[in-house]
């Protein structure tokens, strides 16, 4: 199956997780899959490593150029992803990259900070199960059909 989120030009879109909860990574990936999305998907479980590899200029480092849309937590081990988002969208090659904020805080200035600082989806994690799995197969769907601006 090819991959299904898209840029103009047909270049694969990485998907960068950030989230430190491994049941929740697991369940993310589990349920995007099951709608459809195929692209690889990279997952860090704090900001520090998240960043090296988005901003960083070690060989690690994602290639220079790649589309990546960004599922980022907010409640991260050794820093806020409040402060991951304005990283990236502070940076002139990631600013266009989407970024799909998934947490459990639902506070509203929380919220408005993180579309201040140019989320473009927020998404209160469900606490029940089966609440989160539709919430994340929606999600899925979603990503399926959305379109990634190429990096500058």
């Amino acid at each position: 199956m090819a991959e299904t989120v898209n840029t103009s030009d047909a270049k694969p879109v990485l998907i960068v997780m950030i989230e430190d909860d491994e049941g929740h990574a697991r369940l993310i990936e589990k349920h995007i899959r099951r709608a459809g999305v195929t692209n690889d998907i990279v997952g860090f479980r704090d900001g520090a490593s998240a960043l090296d590899f988005l901003l960083g200029d070690g060989p690690d480092r994602m290639k220079p150029g790649a589309p990546c849309l960004i599922l980022l937590d907010l409640n991260l081990p050794d820093m806020t992803g409040i402060d991951i988002l304005a990283r990236i969208k502070g940076d002139a090659q990631l600013r266009r990259s989407p970024a799909i904020v998934l947490t459990t805080a639902d506070d509203q200035r929380e919220i408005q900070r993180c579309y201040d600082l140019g989320a473009n989806v927020y998404i209160t994690k469900p606490l029940i199960y089966e609440h989160f799995a539709n919430t994340i197969r929606q999600l899925g769907l979603f990503l399926s059909v959305m379109q990634i601006p190429e990096v500058d």
